[in-house]
């Protein structure tokens, strides 16, 4: 036994590591980008030299991987409940919109980090889009069709109406910074989700409402 519980705890170690490394990589390279971010100032703000980090994640672009890997792992959990063609088509859309934005709210730095590589052309992560996210949204857009097609949700364009309620709920990550300009305050609190929730389903749950 002595062998196996050494085992999980190397394991468990590397994994505590490693999450502390990610954890300080998301801040850096949402602050920075991916070209303006340092390894050195990674492995520093992770309590770690950068030859320890290197140990774990030999080169920046390997560790910029794992964090667009882990980002788009919780996105596309969140996106799960969305292509269930039993359920009701408000109540999905609803649970989308909600979860949308608590990923929003939860997770404001992974999602910077995710739309700036978006914005600069998904040069480096392109690949993991088309293999990863295309598929299950062309699934979801199969789902809006079948609903028009039984006469459940008015004929939208479902691919807009996805496009659509990503920017409404990701912007509250993207662009936090120019809304709490606005509001006068200096970062946005729960009751401006809360807001944006109400709001944003009501668009959508009319866009899809049948005359």
């Amino acid at each position: 036994m002595e062998p196996i519980e050494g085992g999980r705890r190397r394991h468990a170690g590397r994994d505590r590591v490693e999450a502390s490394i990610v954890a300080a990589a998301v801040r850096i390279f949402a602050e920075c980008g991916y070209e303006g971010a340092a390894v050195a100032g990674i492995a520093e703000a992770a309590g770690l030299s950068k030859q320890n980090l290197m140990y774990y994640f030999p080169t920046k672009q390997a560790l910029y991987q794992r964090v667009l890997d882990d980002v788009l792992d919780d996105w596309l959990a969140r996106m799960e409940s969305l292509a269930d063609p039993d359920g009701e088509p408000a109540d999905v859309l609803r649970a989308y919109v909600k979860a949308k934005l608590r990923f929003s709210r939860e997770q404001p730095s992974a999602s910077r980090v995710y739309a700036m590589e978006v914005i600069g052309g998904a040069k480096l992560y392109g690949e993991q889009i088309r293999e990863r996210v295309v598929p299950l949204v062309r699934r979801d857009i199969d789902v809006f069709e079948r609903w028009i097609a039984q006469g459940r949700i008015a004929p939208v364009d479902a691919t807009h109406l996805l496009f659509s309620i990503w920017a409404m709920t990701q912007s509250y990550a993207d662009f936090a910074a120019q809304m709490s300009l606005v509001l006068g305050r200096g970062e946005l609190v729960h009751e401006d989700f809360e807001r944006a929730e109400e709001l944003i389903t009501h668009m959508v749950t009319r866009a899809i409402a049948v005359a």
